[in-house]
């Protein structure tokens, strides 16, 4: 039992280290495009709709809480230290390495540009919208899938059950 339980953790860990290494170098990859082919404030037309930018953001995802500096990094640390206790603790948890892989891959992708530039390169502006990032969208869209797996129709029936 327990080196089955032990063998279902570094497979899951395996599987979540996969995919924020694929988020991390999508992310770190396409800043780095941006930041050698558009000078910082330039913008350039990509697709209908969507804008090539190059701005620097020194809060979060899509600008929130610029400027909080420590602030911002402190909580994106314990908010990591949250979830990978959550994850090594749940390895039975379906799908759980999805999100954890999404959101940690964002958070040290922007991490990265935090500590090396003071500030993380922005590069994708939609109307109306702040512009943000592969690791912004990897972010969202891992809360999104977390929320999906803690408490998606397969867990609300097994709750109405009890």
């Amino acid at each position: 039992m327990k080196q089955a339980r032990s063998s279902l953790r570094m497979a899951t860990v395996a599987r979540a280290a996969l995919v924020a290494g694929i988020v991390l170098a999508l992310d770190q990859v396409t800043k780095h495009t941006i930041a050698a082919g558009i000078a910082a404030g330039e913008e350039k037309k990509f697709l209908p709709g969507v804008t090539l930018v190059h701005v620097r953001n020194t809060g979060v995802a899509f600008s929130m809480f610029s400027g909080g500096g420590t602030l911002v990094l402190a909580f994106t640390l314990v908010a990591l230290a949250v979830l990978l206790g959550y994850f090594l603790l749940h390895p039975e948890r379906p799908w759980l390495w999805v999100p954890t892989g999404m959101l940690v891959g964002g958070a040290v992708g922007n991490l990265i540009d935090r500590l090396a530039n003071g500030a993380v390169t922005d590069f994708i502006k939609l109307p109306h919208w702040p512009a943000f990032n592969v690791a912004d969208m990897s972010i969202t869209f891992g809360v999104l899938v977390l929320l999906w797996v803690l408490e998606g129709p397969r867990h609300r029936a097994s709750d109405d059950e009890r």
